[in-house]
């Protein structure tokens, strides 16, 4: 099968870890030998990732320079993407030599007028308690809001519409090259009235960018792993159930975190209402086992499977 497999930010910087750049190798180190067990599977991979932890801190190194050191977010996007994309590749490279690898900076175009832009929710750069986030919002006008426990900025996600470099990577994974893309969402980019293309401050939401990217490379399967094990209904409370199989009516009703889980079902779903294919969620070291179907959440177009909304957490 092709395979696109996102890899959430938490998958590549384990929640409370400090980001330094030891850490963020150790994780893809991780992160690639888990792909190297789905490549030895005979499955073809497309890896997307993640970069809210890092484009938000290359944000606060860029405003913490001296004099005008900011950087819009397009910008940062595009520097994380490719900081992130050249150590998964050289990762999976140091495991699998004999293969050919990939790592394309990917512009995705948005629409100007969003709604997301007067709406932000995408969290990005490192957690805080909330006196000190309410403190540096104030401080620097940023918009904030709850993640998990802690609290963490947030910027607008608009809804990806295009990814212009689809032609090309389509092209290289029919010649067998291993390529990583999208990374972070891509970078989110709008038509000017003459047509020429110039980038916004936002950040797409990498697994709705990667479910586009599944679409338009006629891909088999859409997988996204996280740091959880499963998609939770009643999430964070004692009548926590994880998600076993389902199908989008099944969910009809339900929400989820919107700048966390809530746009991994959206993805799942646009591209199994898109493709009649398969989407699945789960942890990163599942990964094989959520391909076979043995753990994780899969999402399938129809409901002729067992219908079974509640398994007791959980399958690790």
């Amino acid at each position: 099968m092709l395979i696109v497999v996102a890899l959430g930010g938490n998958a590549l910087l384990r929640r409370g870890e400090p980001m330094t750049a030891g850490n963020q190798r150790a994780n893809i180190k991780r992160a690639a030998s888990v792909l190297v067990e789905l490549i030895g599977e005979g499955h073809s991979v497309v890896v997307t990732h993640g970069n809210g932890p890092q484009v938000g801190l290359l944000a606060l190194q860029a405003a913490a320079s001296p004099g005008d050191g900011t950087f819009p977010l397009d910008v940062l996007g595009a520097e994380s993407a490719g900081m992130i994309g050249y150590v998964i590749e050289q990762e999976l490279g140091n495991l699998l030599k004999h293969r050919l690898f990939a790592t394309l900076l990917t512009q995705v175009k948005v629409n100007p007028n969003d709604p997301a832009f007067g709406h932000p929710t995408k969290p990005i750069g490192p957690v805080y308690d909330e006196a000190t986030a309410r403190r540096l919002a104030a401080e620097r006008g940023w918009q904030i809001a709850p993640d998990g426990d802690k609290w963490r900025r947030v910027v607008p996600s608009p809804k990806p519409l295009v990814i212009l470099e689809a032609s090309v990577i389509s092209f290289l994974v029919e010649r067998g090259v291993i390529v990583i893309c999208t990374g972070g969402g891509g970078v989110p980019v709008i038509t000017r009235d003459d047509g020429s293309l110039c980038g916004v401050e936002a950040v797409i939401d990498k697994d709705l960018a990667s479910s586009l990217l599944a679409r338009e490379l006629k891909a088999d399967m859409l997988l996204m792993l996280t740091d959880v094990d499963a998609v939770y209904v009643d999430y964070g409370t004692a009548a926590a159930r994880a998600l076993r199989r389902v199908s989008p009516k099944e969910l009809s009703g339900r929400t989820f975190p919107a700048g966390s889980m809530g746009p991994k079902v959206s993805a799942a779903i646009e591209f199994i209402e898109a493709t009649g294919k398969s989407a699945a969620i789960g942890k990163l070291e599942d990964a094989v086992e959520i391909v076979r179907g043995e753990c994780g959440t899969w999402f399938e177009a129809s409901a002729l499977f067992p219908r079974n909304l509640g398994l007791p957490a959980r399958h690790r």
